[in-house]
This record gives C-alpha cells, sequence and structure tokens, in this order.
C-alpha cells in the first residue's frame, strides 16, 4: 500500500479484512443461500442466519463441502419455501422476510425477569464489545456482535466484515449451546440499528437490543411489535431508547 500522510508519501504494510462467498446447499445440491463473509465462525453463522429465517425445527446437521471451504451443506431437510431465499444475502436482511405482523405473530414476546438496567451500563456495553475486536483493532473493516448478560458480562462475541453475520454468528453460537430464546440478555452490534438486527433478535428471544448507531423506523415499529428494548446512539454515558424503556433504569 501506498500512503500518503501531512504531505509525505512511503510505501507500508496495511492489513485488510478478508472477505469471501459463502454458499449454502441443501442436500439436494440445491444453493439455498449466497452471502459475502469474514471466513471462521461458518457453523456458528450459518446456524444464526436458518433460525433467523425460521428454517429450523431441530439443531441443523451442517457439513462443509470437501472440496470448497466456502461451500456448506445443511443436511437437515428445510421447508419447501427455503428455496425462493436464496440469492438473499446478510447485506439484506429484509429479503425473504415478511412483514412486521408476519414476523411477531406467532411469537411470545421476549422475557426480562430482572430490575431495569441501569443506561450507564448499557451505553459503557459497546466499549467492551470493542475491546473484544481484533479485526477491527487490525484492520478497521469489521464489525461485532455480542451477547452480554443484564448485569454486563459478556457471553459471547464474535466480528465479520458484515454486521448482520456478526449477529448471525452470535445468536448461532448460542442455539448451538440451547441457550434459546435469549431471555433476560442484551445484544450489542458495532452497526446501525436496521430491521434485520432487530427481526434476528425477536427470533432469538432478545429483550434489549444496543447499537451504536442509529435506528431505522422499521427498526423501530418491529421492536415496539415483538416487545423488545431498542436501544441506539450507545456510547459512555449517552443513550438513546427508543421502544420499551421500562427496561432501561430512569436514573
Amino acid at each position: 500500500m501506498r500512503a500518503y500522510r501531512d504531505g509525505h508519501v512511503r510505501d507500508e504494510d496495511d492489513p485488510v479484512i478478508v472477505e469471501e462467498p459463502l454458499e449454502l446447499r441443501d442436500v439436494h445440491g440445491a444453493p439455498v443461500l449466497l452471502t459475502m463473509r469474514t471466513p471462521g465462525a461458518d457453523r456458528e453463522l450459518l446456524t444464526g442466519w436458518l433460525h433467523a429465517e425460521g428454517l429450523l425445527s431441530a439443531a441443523p446437521d451442517l457439513a462443509p463441502h470437501p472440496d470448497n471451504p466456502n461451500v456448506w451443506v445443511v443436511r437437515t431437510p428445510l421447508p419447501p419455501h427455503a428455496a425462493r431465499l436464496h440469492g438473499s444475502t446478510s447485506a439484506c436482511g429484509v429479503c425473504g422476510s415478511g412483514s412486521v405482523e408476519r414476523l411477531t405473530q406467532h411469537l411470545t414476546p421476549p422475557l426480562w425477569a430482572r430490575p431495569p438496567v441501569s443506561p450507564v451500563l448499557l451505553s459503557a456495553l459497546p466499549a467492551r464489545l470493542r475491546a473484544q475486536q481484533p479485526l477491527f483493532a487490525a484492520t478497521g473493516g469489521a464489525h461485532a456482535a455480542g451477547l452480554f448478560t443484564p448485569g454486563g458480562a459478556l457471553l459471547a462475541a464474535f466480528e465479520d466484515v458484515g454486521r448482520h453475520n456478526a449477529t448471525d454468528k452470535v445468536l448461532g453460537w448460542a442455539y448451538a449451546r440451547g441457550r434459546l430464546p435469549l431471555h433476560d440478555t442484551v445484544l450489542v452490534t458495532s452497526s446501525r440499528a436496521g430491521f434485520e438486527i432487530v427481526q434476528k433478535a425477536v427470533r432469538a428471544g432478545v429483550p434489549v437490543v444496543v447499537t451504536v448507531g442509529a435506528p431505522t423506523s422499521l427498526a423501530v415499529d418491529t421492536a415496539q411489535v415483538a416487545g423488545v428494548t431498542l436501544c441506539g446512539f450507545a456510547r459512555a454515558g449517552r443513550l438513546n431508547v427508543y421502544t420499551h424503556a421500562q427496561r432501561v433504569a430512569s436514573g
């Protein structure tokens, strides 16, 4: 890389984040998903995606293709509509998803059995997540998602070039360990709060979502209908609560 700094030019090494395609095929070889991702935790990513799309009735039987590390096969039978999802990617979580009403009509609102959590603690969680982002520290090109307890303890964190992929990885991690529904947990992402982030949280039973960026109107509407507390612009000492503020202490 050639770097220009304050009138000086020099050649230096600059690590960049890896981005490669990931394809999921069904047992018959038909494509189900094609997305771009950072290699690593592919099983968790695919498990999280399958769950978020409502395609799982049991733990998925996933296996990497013997000749291509960027291709995986799901040997668990999938619903007929799975084939129609091909072409949706983690850059567009709304693809293949129905309306807010369709998303939430068969779901139980997430449970929160704890006292309201401190807004100061919630606003500090992105910094705690940032401490678990070596790829971002090295490249500046990675998003992250982390799952926390109401007391602020980190349960798991994953990075990826795609913010939706990072979320799928952490929720797939939880699914594989039998932790769903994720009542009394907080999902934190290093991104804006788009519909697809809330969608994934709703399906996993997460009651509180915290993001460092702004929410979209559809994300707010979805969180309101689904009973999710949605927080944005989270930084040390700063937090906006857009829905179901009863889970956040007033002082």
